[in-house]
């Protein structure tokens, strides 16, 4: 089967279409002591590898023989991103439109029949280039993390688990960094179309439904009302009603890209101006002020739960402890 790319951002770095919540969000994280080991603990227990054997066992996966034209079509945005491999794809049978990437080193991505029975091959691919943004970031990892703590939190696997955790907090953290991350992947399907349009597009099918006869320009004009109702009321009831999603308002992911296009920086990579894997520039001030920020959020769910960062640290620890011995469990449990 040939796959065609009219072209490809050769050695494409994520620092060059990340947005800044994003890799701020993602830096706070790793900032936060012995979070990173945690996660990886968690990861570790086996509970990453039973979320493969369920997709592998209940899903059908694509390829040339399979579903050909949407493999062709997910191939093609990897290429063109340049993905160091291609990540095995899979469709599952779910009512809800949507996607995701998961695996904490190896990814997997899988797209419900529902997004492929309703959406336009278009539209599909603009879903897949979305996704290979997230692969392209390494997303996949924190997004395995935040799916085994709903997981735990929704009581879908024993609390037990995390008995000595503040895990409502944790995955309040990972919700606010996944929406972030949704940002980026949203500039990523937009390179990967060749048009920033295309994901706002989108936008407004996750938003009303895949319905016949509806308005994209109608859409786009609903999106800049929006933004201009940007008071201390609506961005408090927006803050709120956004803080249980793990996907940003669909209107605010639009006005983000179309921000990110009016700076030139769209063209830019167009263009072929775009940061290297491995020649990445440094930090600068103003990036490590946001992470600061992010870290003090993340830093102040935690502690609602603890106490402070000192105790905070003694509980991960402890619960690391816990893990690593045979059979062992911490004494508090999580909440």
């Amino acid at each position: 089967m040939s796959i065609e790319a009219s072209y490809r951002y050769e050695q494409l770095s994520p620092r060059a279409y990340e947005h800044p919540a994003d890799r701020a969000a993602t830096s706070a994280l790793h900032a936060i002591p012995l979070l990173d080991s945690v996660i990886k603990r968690l990861i570790d227990l086996g509970h990453e590898r039973r979320l493969r054997q369920v997709i592998r066992g209940n899903a059908v996966k694509l390829g040339p023989e399979q579903l050909d034209e949407v493999w062709r079509r997910y191939v093609q945005v990897s290429t063109i991103l340049d993905l160091p491999s291609v990540p095995d794809l899979y469709v599952s049978n779910r009512a809800d439109v949507n996607a995701l990437t998961l695996g904490a080193n190896k990814p997997i991505v899988i797209l419900n029949s529902s997004l492929v029975s309703s959406y336009t091959p278009d539209e599909v691919q603009t879903v897949l280039g979305h996704e290979a943004g997230h692969v392209l970031s390494e997303h996949y990892y924190y997004t395995t993390a935040l799916v085994l703590l709903a997981q735990f939190v929704n009581g879908a696997l024993p609390k037990s688990l995390l008995l000595g955790l503040p895990a409502r907090a944790m995955y309040y953290a990972l919700l606010e960094w996944a929406r972030a991350a949704e940002l980026s992947a949203d500039r990523a399907a937009a390179l990967a179309r060749s048009d920033p349009l295309d994901p706002c597009r989108v936008m407004m099918r996750l938003a009303g439904g895949a319905l016949p006869g509806m308005n994209f320009d109608a859409f786009l004009k609903q999106a800049a009302e929006y933004r201009g109702e940007d008071d201390l009321f609506s961005r408090h009831a927006r803050f709120w009603a956004e803080l249980k999603l793990d996907h940003p308002f669909a209107l605010r992911r639009v006005n983000e890209l179309v921000d990110w296009v009016q700076t030139g920086d769209y063209d830019r990579i167009r263009g072929g101006s775009y940061p290297k894997r491995g020649q990445e520039p440094p930090p600068s001030a103003e990036f490590d002020a946001a992470v600061a920020s992010y870290r003090a959020k993340f830093t102040t769910l935690l502690e609602r739960t603890v106490g402070d960062v000192q105790r905070l640290g003694r509980q991960f620890s402890d619960w690391l402890k816990a893990r690593a011995a045979p059979g062992g469990a911490s004494g508090a449990e999580a909440d």
